[in-house]
Formats: C-alpha cells, sequence, structure tokens
C-alpha cells in the first residue's frame, strides 16, 4: 500500500456538490465557513454548478437599486445575497469554486492582498492549462488606469487579481475574512451569459459584452467534469497539497438545510440584507 508522506496539514477536503439552486449554493458555503475551525478542520476547496439559473448580489448592495426584481420574479430567476462583497452576477453555465481556509494555509500570503494573488492562482494555471494567454489584470494595465473601481455588476468592474485574456475579463472572485478563517469563492463562465443578465439590470455598463468573456467565446470548449479535473490539478499544483474527495458532514448538511430555509430562501437577507 502506498503511504504518502504528505501529513494531515497538507490535505485539503475536495467537496463536489454539483449543480443546486441559489440559496441552496449560498447555504452551503455559509454553513461550511461556519463550521470551520482553524486549528482543527482540514481546509476546504468546494466544487459547484448553478440549476436553476440565479443572480446573485453582493453583501451590500441594493437590490432594488441595481435590478429589475419584477422582471427577476416574472423569468423565475431567484435572487440571493453573498456573504461576500462585490456587483451581481449572473450564475448559468458555469463551474463556481469556494474556498475555506486559515491563513497559515496559504504560504507566502502575509497580507490579504497576498493572500488573494495566492488564490486566484490556480485559477490562472487552469486557463493556462486550457491553451489561453491568461494573466492578472495589474499586469497588463497601464499606470493610469485605475484598477479596483466598485460596479454594480460583478464583470464590469476590475479589481488588480482580476484574470484577463485577449483584454476581457473572465469570471470574478470575492474573499472575505472572519475570525481567523478565509472564505473566497469565484466562478469560471463556461458559456456567454452577459447578454442574459442584462434584461434583469436596472442600469447595463456600456460595452460589457466586448469587456468580458466565457471560455466558449475564447475558443475553448471543455465539459464541466474535464474542467474540474483541471482545476484540481491546478490546485495541487499551485499549492503542492492533497485533495481528499469528500461530502458534507451531517453537521454541515444540517447547518446548510437551516441557513437555506431561514436565511436564503427569504426577501429579508435576500432582497433587504437583514440578518
Amino acid at each position: 500500500m502506498h503511504v504518502s508522506m504528505k501529513s494531515a496539514q497538507d490535505t485539503w477536503r475536495l467537496v463536489d456538490t454539483g449543480p443546486l439552486d441559489g440559496a441552496a449554493n449560498m447555504a452551503v458555503d455559509e454553513a461550511l465557513l461556519a463550521g470551520f475551525v482553524p486549528e482543527k478542520s482540514l481546509p476546504v476547496l468546494r466544487l459547484y454548478g448553478w440549476h436553476p439559473p440565479a443572480l446573485s448580489l453582493g453583501r451590500y448592495q441594493q437590490a432594488a437599486e441595481v435590478l429589475d426584481l419584477a422582471s427577476c420574479a416574472g423569468e423565475g430567476i431567484q435572487v440571493v445575497r453573498r456573504i461576500t462583497g462585490g456587483g451581481v452576477i449572473y450564475h448559468a453555465e458555469e463551474l463556481t469554486y469556494s474556498i475555506v481556509c486559515a491563513p497559515g494555509h496559504i504560504p507566502q500570503a502575509r497580507t490579504v492582498k497576498e493572500s488573494f494573488e495566492r488564490l486566484c492562482g490556480f485559477i490562472l494555471l487552469t486557463y493556462r492549462k486550457l491553451g489561453l494567454n491568461a494573466s492578472f489584470a495589474v499586469e497588463h494595465t497601464h499606470p493610469a488606469v485605475k484598477l479596483g473601481g466598485r460596479a454594480d455588476f460583478c464583470f464590469a468592474g476590475k479589481e488588480e487579481y482580476d484574470i484577463i485574456v485577449a483584454g476581457r475579463k473572465i469570471g470574478g472572485n470575492a474573499q472575505r475574512r472572519r475570525k481567523g478563517v478565509i472564505f473566497q469563492h469565484g466562478s469560471i463562465p463556461l458559456q456567454p451569459c452577459v447578454s442574459a443578465a442584462l434584461g434583469f439590470l436596472r442600469q447595463a455598463p456600456p460595452d460589457l459584452e466586448r469587456s468580458t468573456a466565457s471560455l466558449a467565446e475564447l475558443g475553448v470548449a471543455v465539459p464541466v467534469e474535464h474542467l474540474k479535473e483541471l482545476v484540481a490539478a491546478s490546485f495541487r499544483e499551485c499549492f503542492n497539497v492533497l485533495l481528499s474527495p469528500d461530502t458534507l458532514t451531517g453537521r454541515e448538511q444540517c447547518s446548510a438545510e437551516a441557513l437555506r430555509t431561514g436565511k436564503y430562501c427569504r426577501d429579508s437577507w435576500n432582497v433587504s440584507g437583514e440578518g
């Protein structure tokens, strides 16, 4: 029997929950964060999708100011609020990840900005494995151009460590810290979704479809299961860790269900941000 030389501290849980609805996805993310104990828990890389499509608001956005809520309701598009900041995102054909870990699980990252760069590195590597000339926005932006400006629609803004291919932003990432725990999630869009999102926005940013990209628009057709394998391989390579396939624990499942029904299915949180 092969015995790995890696220690438990070098092992991450790989939890693939598959596609869930918007409320369930956000509830699982928060349940993983709430149940993480820095001194005891194994860090987590979660992979998931969205079915049916949904819109997620940034933690501090005013739903009625950003979205045409009547149009969302009329089209049966669920609106959920994330625990991270940033702008609204339309989730459809994409692979989404979330990470829950302690700062000590991220080597060579002394600051929040450095941890964000490190945690986005495996996504950058994934795009490169797909043959794309991907880079961080900060690497190819003129010094006179200000990065990090606020945007109501996530993909309309550019942060330093957003990923750029052929001058277009692909996907997005957001991070939150709570009591010595780092939570980060982000998306890899497989198919174009911006045009579908525009009809639900109060005010559509100009030239959005030309400034953003999906894998399909960049000429990459990849089955989602293969993409998951590439993401996992890139993660192992970037962090030099083992990924141990796992499922949600009973406690995490109970916590997620309570959050789903008590928070993420309620307008008091999703629309008003109360809770």
